[in-house]
């Protein structure tokens, strides 16, 4: 007998029809044999207005009773899912993270897991029944309701199959797997068979939606055997698995982008130690997450910093930036919010010689300015004016020919 775990998405808990479409998946799971933990997020789009809700009342809502507001939204269909299959004969039950105590640190909206209590998953497994888990949510060391951040269900399955060593974690979404690109935007992408933890690491880090970075972290860290399918249709989906000799052939395995990106500039900060503690410190001690970041050649002794973050953070930390470039003494901050990031990824780049300078070359050749880079061992990322998003990705995913199977 084998425990898996699955995790379904909003688009495949949708409605009533979607939701009895999942129960017939899980009961197909449980007779082969298996034992099933299912976790679900919210119906399509009841996140959202859940949000839309809370900023009717308030601009900034107090981030506790942000929290409590929307992770209401999973409870509503775990115990959907759970009438539904006591209804077609099958034990289940549903658990809220409270009541499975899926510890987290005190950081609403994108609180980090710091335990799981698996001891009553157990007993409930050993005696047969199905549990179905809410994910997105936790709960703190003062009991306060906490949620991980948008697209944390993924998180919970992972953190669960890690926590219950599950021989398996299948994340179910509205595609039918890891694509080379968004096939939204290029009808060429393709779907992958297989990809490294890292590489789908970079790709979630980089805009590709699949699964939230943080899930992709966990499978890695606990060697989680990882599918990505679909909720639609049958079929092996993509496998995240560890690298091996035959990935090592694809230079290239995918190109990304994110528009949820803004870049912010402080003009002549004065070039001296401690001013980039200065700076990013505050912006850390308010859990804004800091991407690229530029510091520009020092011209009698000031220099520009410029830097990413995302938009949905940028009112927040615009009022910080602004607040510290007045203390060190810098000119003025600069804000543009109308830019996008298009990255390009591969394990096999780091033996490969020319890979930034064909990125580049392509970029130039379709008039598109890079306004910022980034690279790492198997990535490059490069900010560029965002009507250019589409443009860039299709030339690129047509520069290293992904359309191809290697």
């Amino acid at each position: 007998m084998s425990l898996v775990v699955q995790k379904y998405g909003g688009t495949s808990v949708a409605d009533i029809e979607k939701i009895e479409n999942v129960a017939k998946r899980v009961i197909k799971t449980k007779e082969a044999g298996n034992e099933v933990v299912v976790v679900l997020s919210a119906m399509a789009g009841e996140t959202d207005r859940l949000i839309e809700l809370a900023h009717k009342v308030a601009d900034e809502p107090a981030e506790r009773e942000y929290d409590a507001l929307i992770s209401t939204g999973e409870q509503v269909t775990v115990s959907l899912l759970s009438i539904m299959l006591n209804k077609m004969g099958y034990k289940a039950k549903s658990f809220l993270g409270f009541q499975i105590r899926i510890l987290t640190d005190d950081a609403h909206k994108k609180a980090r897991i710091t335990h799981i209590d698996s001891d009553k998953i157990k007993a409930e497994l050993n005696s047969g029944t199905i549990v179905v888990a809410a994910g997105f949510q936790g709960i703190d060391e003062e009991n306060n309701i906490t949620t991980l951040g948008r697209g944390g269900s993924d998180t919970s399955a992972v953190a669960l199959a890690a926590a219950l060593k599950a021989d398996a974690c299948d994340i179910y979404t509205d595609v039918d797997g890891v694509y080379t690109t968004d096939p939204n935007i290029c009808k060429k992408a393709r779907r992958l068979d297989k990809i490294t933890y890292d590489e789908m690491l970079e790709m979630a880090m980089l805009g590709a939606k699949v699964l939230q970075p943080r899930s992709v972290e966990l499978a890695k860290k606990f060697e989680v055997p990882l599918y990505v399918k679909s909720s639609f249709s049958e079929g092996e989906g993509t496998l995240l698995t560890k690298e091996d000799v035959e990935m090592e052939k694809e230079v290239i395995c995918g190109v990304t982008y994110d528009r949820d990106q803004a870049k912010i500039t402080v003009v002549q900060v004065p070039d001296r130690p401690g001013i980039a503690a200065q700076l990013f410190t505050p912006l850390a001690e308010n859990n804004i997450v800091v991407d690229m970041i530029i510091q520009n050649a020092s011209i009698k002794g000031f220099t520009d910093l410029t830097f990413t973050v995302s938009q949905k953070e940028l009112k927040k930390a615009q009022r910080i930036v602004d607040r510290i470039a007045g203390d060190i003494g810098a000119v003025k901050v600069e804000v543009d919010d109308d830019v996008a990031k298009v990255s390009i990824i591969g394990v096999g780049m780091v033996s490969h010689s020319g890979v930034a300078a064909k990125m580049f070359s392509t970029l130039s050749k379709e008039g598109i300015n890079i306004l910022m880079i980034s690279t790492s061992e198997i990535k490059i990322s490069c900010v560029v004016q965002a009507k250019y998003t589409e443009l860039a990705v299709s030339s690129l995913h047509d520069a290293f020919e992904l359309e191809n199977k290697s």
